[in-house]
């Protein structure tokens, strides 16, 4: 197993379990503890643990979430696969939007440099990505930006939302389960995604398989009101099953 392998596989169980133990890692793993300590190391600089006595905790039981650039670093194999797989529901023209994150900014990227779209985004990043792209028409959505996820919010991004309709809002979210949803830690956040569902005719939620062991503050969105999930293949099959159940189309890329 790839160091990267076995730091996916570690923060996965931390967040599964709440927290990982140094000497039980090593010996399920079987790797001494320094190589252990150094991939808790590794996955604290990535801005998704937190070291602690004898282990680690995931930074989603410390009441904050990781800022951008962290998240950025993480699992971007499967973002890009998640990426190219939601190409596939890209109208030929028309409207979309694509929301603030890490896995939306992978399907920025990755779009087809032929295709006449308007994109509406509520990332500054996101918006200067696309700019410079012939044939794209696109509309930044003004307001309050937060710091940590470089995401635009508060009134003055809710009012045009409110206006506009859009073939297809790609979705990103920082927790989704069964029971409680699509879910992220800021309230303000969660007003301009619950915003952007209700402007789209489809509505398709780009999440890695780690989101699905979350739970955050709060709701913006119910599994009925998704019309497809994608993920990627470390989504466990039983999961996608009952997300599928429960009304979206499921994909693991």
């Amino acid at each position: 197993m790839y160091a990267e392998e076995r730091q996916q596989e570690i923060l996965r169980r931390a967040r599964g379990a709440g927290r990982v133990d140094v000497m039980a890692l090593a010996e399920e793993f079987a790797v001494t503890t320094e190589t252990i300590r150094r991939d808790l190391t590794a996955l604290e600089r990535a801005g998704v643990l937190r070291r602690v006595h004898g282990g680690a905790i995931p930074v989603e039981r410390l009441g904050f979430e990781p800022a951008l650039a962290a998240r950025d670093e993480v699992m971007t194999a499967e973002k890009e696969r998640i990426a190219k797989a939601a190409l596939a529901e890209l109208p030929e023209d028309g409207a979309v939007i694509i929301d603030a994150g890490t896995t939306t900014a992978r399907l920025v990227q990755a779009l087809p440099p032929d295709r006449e779209l308007t994109v509406i985004v509520n990332s500054p990043p996101l918006a200067t990505a696309l700019a410079v792209r012939p044939g794209l028409n696109v509309i930044m959505l003004g307001g309050r930006v937060r710091g940590r996820t470089l995401a635009t919010v508060d009134d003055w991004a809710l009012r045009p939302l409110a206006d506009l309709h859009v073939d297809v809002a790609f979705m990103a979210a920082n927790g989704c389960s069964v029971a409680k949803g699509l879910t992220t830690p800021d309230p303000a956040e969660a007003a301009i995604k619950r915003a952007m569902i209700g402007a789209a005719q489809r509505s398709v939620l780009l999440a890695d398989h780690t989101k699905f062991t979350n739970t955050y503050l709060a709701r913006f969105a119910t599994l009925p009101e998704i019309d497809l999930v994608i993920s990627d293949t470390g989504l466990d099959e039983a999961l996608a099953a009952e997300i599928s159940a429960a009304g979206p189309e499921v994909v693991r890329a």
